[in-house]
């Protein structure tokens, strides 16, 4: 009976406990369950409100102001221009044909336009807005607000326009912006959200393109409220973008306008730099085009007579263009042999004419020869034979580890497109690429820039910088970004011996200073301005022995593409280096024809203007002044460099 009831009593001990347990879990989960609902209510309830506002809240992108763009004077280069357009929605115009033809008593609409527009909205919802008409006046927006009326779903807009106010004098450089395209798109990894706004533009080539990050800005964004039809009803708010970062350039206007109408006739090229720092002043390639005309939409027939053209407009020969340097390299190859050691200044060569090696003949350009040639007359009258006959003595590897040295075969890193890296051949190179031993017919013609080198303008340029400090001057074509102006490192020393420098710029100082220099007709007569530079010729086509044995044709009796292109590099003024100058003429006939181009860039630069006449030589005088006054140039008023507010 005892045992029966501590049983009892031990049974209703457990059953407490379960009881006291199981109400302890049903406690907590209650309590568990009424913290969630407190924070999904309460704490989350704005969350929450947010997400079911979605339902009838669109959020759309603002697109930013583009950076404008500046010459080193404050001058615009690219700017963005108010645009004034007409949107149409076929649910509010209802007949949407009738109110185009209303639309066209008013602004400029072909039966083409309307018939593309009415294509157009109806392949779009009845909603969405279609681009009708843009760039118009503001008469035409004018009219069309006054009879607003009459144009029902026809909507007055403005907006921003890319716009390039010095047109063809900074397309090669500074680019164009187009509409995004897929191929744009499918280059990014993550493409900014701005991107899919439809016409939206970004740039294409040139500074445009490469600095398309902090020219472009930040999107704004708006709140709109949208029906179940997703038309818009209101706009509930409103958070402005970031304007894109202004640009400023080293570039000059009024030197790169000058320097563009003084090759307008030719195809080639000019670079100017500063060799103080290695800012680039101008660079243009010749023929150009006028940007606007891709912003705008460029017609089929403009872009057929663009590529059609065999001057190339479209191509941006001062960094894309690689041609073979001809006689502007030979200062490499006697610096080259004046390092290694194998000959001075004083050692001499002479020239019958020709130089024979390997069992086969190689001509000097003057038929005669040159007789005995030094260093300084091998460069003052350009002899062929000199610089074959040292070219043996010190190979191709030193001549093109000085090349290197001297800023040739090397890309330089501009904000600009398909920049080459030019050729600077050597032995490794010939068997890498073409599996060939190198042989000294290589070797010779390397030695005056012909055979395998290849350089552009602008390597040509610094290449000229170089030679005239002594420093490894650097490119720039940026000066500041967003008003942070970009750091320039000081130049190092080339670690050139100063003698055998200035042995070079002897030579080059007798190109055109010298009565018998090949440069002398292109000389300067004032004191302070005088130039040293070189000409350079360089061979398009092979000259077989029948035709050199009964005469070269001259150049002049050639087609055009035939003929040589046609060389000249130059540093000013000559004792107290200022502006380094490169030139190079398409089938141009030669240097002598670079040469006064080279010359005019470099005097316009340090006169800031037109040259005075008293710089040209006396017996030309009477021709210069009248070409001056031919040129086309812009209004000096032009570049006063007042830098306008954003539109």
């Amino acid at each position: 009976m005892k045992r029966r009831a501590r049983e009892n009593d031990e049974a209703a001990r457990k059953v407490t406990r379960r009881a006291l347990f199981l109400g302890g879990c049903q406690a907590a989960f209650i309590a568990v369950l009424g913290a969630r609902l407190r924070y999904l209510q309460v704490d989350q309830a704005e969350q929450f409100k947010l997400l079911a506002e979605e339902n009838r809240i669109s959020i759309r992108l603002i697109p930013p102001a583009r950076g404008q763009i500046f010459d080193r004077k404050g001058v615009l280069i690219a700017g963005n221009e108010q645009n004034y357009r007409v949107t149409i929605t076929r649910e509010g115009a209802g007949d949407v044909e009738t109110v185009l033809r209303r639309l066209s008593e008013g602004i400029p609409l072909s039966e083409e336009d309307i018939q593309k527009t009415i294509r157009e909205t109806r392949r779009r919802s009845a909603f969405v807005p279609h681009i009708v008409a843009e760039r118009l006046t503001w008469e035409q927006l004018s009219w069309v607000s006054v009879n607003a009326p009459a144009l029902p779903g026809v909507t007055p807009e403005v907006g921003l326009s890319r716009t390039y106010p010095l047109d063809e004098d900074f397309a090669h450089a500074v680019g164009y912006v187009g509409p995004v395209s897929e191929n744009d798109l499918a280059q990014l990894e993550s493409p900014d959200p701005v991107l899919q706004i439809p016409k939206f533009q970004i740039g294409k080539i040139g500074v445009e393109r490469r600095l398309e990050d902090a020219l472009r800005g930040k999107a704004g964004s708006r709140r709109i409220e949208v029906n179940a039809a997703g038309r818009v009803m209101r706009e509930l708010d409103r958070r402005e973008g970031v304007e894109g970062a202004d640009i400023v350039l080293t570039l000059d206007a009024q030197i790169q306008n000058y320097a563009r109408i003084r090759m307008e006739e030719h195809s080639g090229s000019a670079v100017l730099m500063d060799v103080r720092n290695g800012d680039v002043v101008a660079l243009t390639s010749a023929p150009s085009f006028d940007p606007n005309l891709f912003v705008r939409g460029i017609s089929n027939p403009d872009f057929r007579r663009l590529m059609d053209n065999d001057h190339r407009p479209l191509s941006n020969k001062s960094v894309q263009g690689a041609y073979p340097p001809g006689s502007t390299f030979k200062m490499v190859t006697a610096l080259a042999a004046l390092e290694a050691g194998v000959i001075t200044a004083n050692t001499t060569v002479y020239c019958p004419g020709y130089y024979e090696a390997g069992g086969r003949r190689f001509h000097c350009w003057k038929r005669a020869g040159h007789g005995s040639c030094d260093l300084t007359k091998g460069l003052a009258e350009s002899c062929d034979v000199y610089y074959y006959d040292i070219s043996q003595r010190v190979g191709i590897d030193a001549i093109a580890a000085m090349a290197e040295r001297l800023g040739l075969g090397v890309r330089h890193d501009l904000p600009m497109s398909a920049i080459s890296e030019g050729l600077n051949p050597n032995r490794a190179w010939k068997q890498e690429k073409r599996g060939q031993e190198w042989r000294i017919g290589d070797t010779i013609n390397a030695s005056i820039g012909q055979g395998y080198v290849l350089s552009t303008p602008l390597q040509l340029a610094v290449m000229t910088a170089r030679l005239s400090t002594g420093r490894a001057i650097e490119p720039r074509l940026v000066h500041s970004i967003g008003g942070v102006e970009q750091p320039v490192a000081e130049a190092p020393p080339l670690g050139l011996t100063p003698d055998h420098l200035r042995n070079v710029q002897r030579g080059m100082w007798a190109v055109l200073n010298q009565r018998t220099g090949t440069g002398w007709s292109s000389r300067s007569e004032d004191k302070a301005m005088l130039i040293a530079g070189k000409s350079g010729t360089a061979q398009v086509r092979n000259i077989s022995a029948a035709e050199r044995a009964r005469g070269v044709i001259r150049n002049d009796q050639l087609p055009w593409n035939r003929r040589d292109h046609g060389l000249f590099v130059a540093y000013a003024p000559s004792d107290n280096p200022r502006y380094a100058c490169s030139v190079v003429l398409e089938h141009g006939g030669g240097g002598g024809v670079a040469a006064p181009m080279a010359r005019d860039i470099l005097l316009f630069a340090l006169s800031g203007g037109i040259p005075p006449l008293s710089a040209y030589p006396q017996n030309q005088r009477g021709r210069i002044e009248s070409h001056q006054q031919s040129l086309p140039l812009r209004a000096p008023e032009t570049f006063s460099g007042t830098r306008p507010t954003r539109a």
